[in-house]
This record gives C-alpha cells, structure tokens and sequence, in this order.
C-alpha cells in the first residue's frame, strides 16, 4: 500500500493527516499556538512557529501510522493567507513577523494606493477591484513605510507554506494561489509579477519568489536533516497545496468550474471556480490551487459568521452553557432544538451580521451588526434562530456577487453542517440544493489529493471516485418564497444606514479622544 501527507499551516494550529491510496485516513496530529496581536487591528506570527508545527504534526502523524516510511509517496504542504508573507534576508532569515490575512493596520497605504495608483488598471491587471489592508500589498507597503531598518534588510517574502517548504526541501518557490492572493503585485492574465505594479507601488522585483508554480508541481525533496528528523526518506517530494481554503475545495472533489463551495466556520469562505475572473463585483479573486493558470477562484464571506452564533451562546445562553457543563445537551444543540419550528423570518425579526465589519462583498471597515424588528413576544430562541438566517442571508449576498447560476446544488462545509436544521435553512434562503462533506473535507484533505496527483501516484479520476459529498438537501418553495422578501429587507437595510454605520464609528473614535483627553489633563 502507499500513503501520502497532507498538512495544512493554519492561523491556530498545524494539522497534517496521513492517508492511504484508496482514500482511508490513517493517523492525523494537531499542533496548536496562538496569533500575536501586539497592537489593536494587529495579527502577526514569526515563522519559527509555523514551521515546528509542520515538523512536529508530521512526525507524529508518522509514528502514530506506523507505516513504512519508503511507503509514504509525497508529502502536500498548504497554509493560511499569509497577508504580506514572511519577510526574510538574503541569508532565509526572517527579518520580522509576517503580518498575516487578519492584520488591519495598512490604513494609510490603502488610501495612498486609490489615491496614486490607477484603479482600472490595477483590476485589469490583477482582478481585484478593491483596495483594502486585507491584501498582502497594503502590508508590505506598510513595512516599508514603518520600518525603513527592516526594508533594507528585506530580499524577499514567502507565503507560510512556502517558507516551511523551503526549511524542509531547501529550495524556494511559491504557488500561484499564495502569489495570487497577496494582491495588487500578480497578473492574473499571464500568471506573473507585474512589473508595472510593482514599481507602481515602489516594490523591488526581487521580492517577489520565483518559479511560480502550480499546486500539483513537485518542487524538492525532503532534505536528509529533514527527513532524518521526521522520520521519513530523503527525497520524499513535497508539494504546494496553495491557500488552504483553495486546498480545501480541491478536497471536496472540485477539479472543473462552476462549483460554488462555501466553508462556514468562525467566519464564511464562500468561493465560485471559474475559467476567468469574475471583476467588478468586489470579490477577491486568484489562481485556484488545481491547474492555476487556468481556473480562476473567485472568494467573498463573512467576516463573523459563525462567530455571531458563539457571541449568542457566550452572552445570551448562559443557561444552555451552564446545563452543557452538568451533562446536558450541548449548548449549539439546545439552542437549535429550542428555536425549532419557529417560522421563517423569526416572526419579524433581520439581523445584520457584521459584527466586525465586513470584507467582500460589500468592504466596509464601518459595517456594524444590527438586530432589526424586536417586539415584546421575541424570546431567546426567535433571536438565536434570527442570527442563523443572517449567516444565510450572507451567503446568498456572496452567491449573487457571482452573477453566475451555480448549477443543481452548492457545497456547504464546516461546524455549520451539525446542524441538519440549519443546512435546511441555507437551501430555503439561497434557493439552491445544499450537499455537505460526509466527513471533515478539510484543506488536508485538498493536499493529500494534490500530493497525489503531483507525485503520479493518484490520478483525478482515482480521487474522485472517494465518495466525499452527502445527499442533496433541497430547499422548500414556499419557505424560499417567504425568504425572498426577508432578504431584499436585509439588503435594504444595510444601503439604508451604510452613512449611519460610518458616524457612529466616528462618534466613537471621537469619544476615545476626548475620554482620553480628559483623562490626561
């Protein structure tokens, strides 16, 4: 028999997963750490800790296999959006913290990008027409315009996975899919760094790693320091498995476009794979990990998904917490069963989900959270069930960003599916037939898959014959119909007080200062 490694970087832990050729998982092995967030609106990591949990997940997950490591054929290796990528020297030293997809504080280089940079240009260039810090670009300006000392020691940036490739093959690469998702610096046209942004943007073209490869591309094998400390054979090829939310639909068995895959965890990664960008609709767009220079992925979410349904639970139901912690139901489920049978709409009631405010597709840092409708005869559970359908509501936004039908069904993933109630919700609202991974189809998963493929060791067809999606779930026409005017209110709504959301984070800024102010005299 032979086996294959995937093993996803992400923003809280490394997770790698070892598999056999017929699709069995084998062992699996989680390393957890946390962000740094030494500033408000700052998230950052240095690179030691990502890679000591490739390293460590991996060599668990190996001895806990116990299988021969001559038997294991490739090792898949995906990550995080890493935001400006990690910053190293021209000896592969980091020169400090990758500031990474959550960090916020390029403020200032967003406003001198649209106000210096042609707008048009940089869309048709790199498909994306928006501006904004979650882009790797704003931060790598923002390191050049904060950290001069830092700038001049800098000779290039490589996304997480690619840095850990590196430690382990000793060769430099990166995938499409990372190059594409730092932004305003990669030409989606002919899959390049373009040199007119980067000296649009003062960025030396040397910063930007080459080859850039497709995901399926081996690109080293596992030096013999490194294989001697995972337990592996010198040589074993590794391979790039992109971003992990592209990762993860390869995982989902999506290898042709037009397949629309939303991941809903604390937040909603919801994503159309198409043949050219979707531009002008506020999406971000890049290279999908599977066959990059020809599949395009097409992303927008949530930024609170899930969270607003935890923010519910740690603030609203300390009863059901509470019950949970003496041996009850868990807190999730007795919510669920306590909102049960309550109508669409939640009797009059639209909430609003931006709780931290919102990226694609509506980008506004302003955006606030909203419960719309209360009455007297609103209870706990008629607010929980409200909060689900705004997560619905959210999704169907970002399907409609697409202007594309998305076929007979989508593909929802994610803690969300525990809940056949809400996955039927989710059908009723978008009006589509929902199909959910029959286990976790996680960006391991897409790795281990692409591992496969790269290495010859599996083909697509092999991978697609594992049985990965569940049944159809379709949605109810008079529950859709009713969903439909719930919706365009939510729509309404947030057109309505988009200027009123923008003064109150003004008020507030406003009141900081003089509080402060105050305080200080």
């Amino acid at each position: 028999m032979k086996y294959l490694i995937g093993t996803d970087i992400g923003t809280s832990g490394t997770k790698s997963i070892l598999m056999d050729t017929e699709g069995h998982l084998i062992a699996q092995d989680l390393e957890e750490y946390d962000v740094l967030t030494p500033k408000p609106l700052w998230a950052e990591q240095w690179p030691n800790v990502w890679v000591d949990g490739v390293k460590d997940s991996i060599r668990k997950t190996v001895a806990k296999s116990g299988v021969d490591p001559k038997d294991i054929k490739g090792i898949g290796i995906s990550g995080l959006y890493g935001g400006s990528g990690i910053p190293v020297d021209e000896n592969m030293q980091p020169v400090r913290p990758d500031l990474i997809w959550m960090d916020r504080r390029a403020q200032e280089e967003t406003e001198w990008v649209k106000e210096h940079v042609d707008g048009d240009r940089l869309t048709e260039i790199t498909g994306n027409d928006v501006v904004d810090p979650y882009y790797g670009y704003t931060k790598i300006l923002w390191i050049k315009n904060h950290e001069p000392e830092n700038w001049k020691k800098i000779h290039m940036f490589l996304p997480p996975n690619n840095y850990a490739i590196y430690e382990l093959t000793g060769k430099v690469s990166i995938d499409h899919s990372a190059a594409g998702n730092i932004g305003g610096l990669y030409d989606i046209n002919t899959h390049t760094w373009s040199e007119e942004m980067m000296a649009a943007m003062g960025i030396p073209t040397h910063m930007m790693p080459t080859p850039i490869v497709d995901s399926t591309t081996v690109v080293g094998g596992l030096t013999a320091e490194a294989a001697i400390d995972l337990g592996l054979v010198e040589g074993t090829p590794i391979i790039p498995g992109g971003v992990d939310v592209g990762a993860a639909n390869v995982g989902m068995g999506i290898f042709k476009p037009g397949k629309y895959v939303a991941a809903i965890g604390s937040s909603m990664n919801a994503a159309l794979v198409s043949e050219k960008p979707i531009k002008g609709q506020g999406l971000i767009v890049w290279p999908y990990p599977y066959k990059s220079e020809k599949l395009v992925y097409n992303f927008s979410g949530s930024a609170t998904a899930g969270a607003i349904t935890k923010w519910f639970r740690d603030n609203m139901a300390q009863f059901e917490v509470e019950k949970q912690k003496q041996g009850g139901d868990n807190a999730y489920v007795a919510l669920n069963k306590e909102s049960k049978g309550i109508e669409p709409g939640s009797e009059g009631l639209v909430v609003l989900p931006y709780f931290m405010g919102e990226r694609a597709p509506i980008w506004n840092s302003d955006a606030k959270g909203l419960v719309f409708g209360l009455s007297l005869a609103h209870t706990k559970a008629h607010l929980y069930h409200a909060f689900q359908e705004a997560v619905c509501y959210a999704l169907r936004h970002s399907i409609e960003s697409t202007g594309r039908d998305l076929g007979e069904y989508i593909i929802i993933a994610g803690g969300v599916t525990n809940s056949p109630d809400w996955v039927q919700m989710f059908a009723d609202v978008t009006g589509y037939a929902v199909r959910t991974p029959i286990e976790d189809a996680e960006a391991n998963l897409g790795d281990v898959m692409m591992a496969g493929i790269g290495t010859g060791t599996l083909s697509v067809e092999d991978v697609q014959k594992w049985q990965v999606l569940g049944p159809e779930v379709k949605p109810d026409p008079v529950r859709h119909d009713i969903y439909n005017n719930y919706y365009h209110l939510y729509r309404k709504l947030y057109n309505d007080l988009e200027g009123d959301m923008h003064d109150l984070s003004e008020i507030q800024k406003d009141t900081v200062s003089k509080l402060k102010d105050s305080v200080e005299a």
